[in-house]
């Protein structure tokens, strides 16, 4: 797994915190800090100690997008640009669509481009009040990418996506969450910890059961009803061979608080 010192990590009560810390750059994403979320993110999947992920960052800014300067300069040949877009952008958008735990976004300040879109993947998003999310193709004649396309329309529609994303105007906090792109806005110093108080009770839930209910509800507005229907019940089935399913039938039973243990 590339270790970045611009990404830092810390595992602690079955949280995975992973933050962003190029506060000078307002933690525009690197080559080197998106491969470490990717990969922190599949681990997270695999393993049973990590049972809730927390995406966040230092200073006044969560993201401003990915940072081109340091690419290497190079003549282009057909091809390349949609290679970058599919290796690079797409798969952080989808390591976070794709990671088994439930994946909170605590938004600190200005997520821009990329750094919008990473927040959007994550299954809760928080945000202080400060906060501010643009879709900044627009602004530099570029086609949104990293999922934007895929994620918005998704979140609140096709008319409000094509807004944001047409005119490319700042989005305030307050704003985002009347429209439903963000579950929380909270102030700045209250985010931490409404992110741990939020990611606590997530890492004492029945992490199997919260992974299969993302995956459906991630997969529904893809499927018709007969498939969203037919993979409900499959999930249950496998569900009910869990430890954890066990364990609330039998505390439901028992009129008492369930105890998960992730398995």
């Amino acid at each position: 797994m590339p270790v970045s010192p611009e990404v830092r990590h810390t595992l602690s009560d079955g949280v995975s915190w992973i933050t962003l810390d190029r506060p000078k750059a307002m933690n525009a994403l690197t080559w080197e800090q998106r491969e470490r979320i990717i990969d922190l993110l599949a681990a997270a999947s695999s393993d049973p100690a990590v049972r809730a992920v927390v995406v966040t960052a230092t200073g006044q800014g969560f993201c401003a997008g990915a940072d081109l300067r340091g690419a290497p300069p190079r003549e282009r040949v057909p091809g390349d640009v949609a290679r970058t877009i599919r290796l690079g952008a797409q798969r952080l958008i989808g390591s976070v669509l794709d990671c088994e735990k439930p994946v909170i976004a605590a938004v600190n300040g200005t997520a821009a481009g990329i750094g919008a879109h990473l927040a959007f993947a994550c299954d809760l998003v928080l945000a202080a009040e400060e906060a501010r999310f643009i879709e900044v193709f627009v602004r530099r004649g570029l086609v949104p990418d990293g999922g934007g396309a895929y994620l918005l329309p998704r979140l609140i529609g096709p008319q409000r996506a094509k807004e944001l994303m047409f005119f490319g105007d700042a989005l305030p906090a307050p704003e985002a969450l009347r429209m439903g792109l963000v579950n929380r806005v909270v102030p700045a110093a209250d985010l931490d910890r409404t992110a741990r108080e939020w990611a606590a009770r997530l890492a004492a839930g029945p992490t199997r059961a919260l992974a299969l209910t993302k995956h459906l509800v991630n997969t529904s507005l893809d499927a018709d009803r007969a498939t969203s229907f037919a993979a409900e019940a499959v999930s249950q089935e496998l569900n009910m061979t869990t430890r954890d399913a066990q364990e609330g039938v039998a505390s439901f039973v028992e009129r008492r608080a369930a105890r998960f243990e992730g398995r």
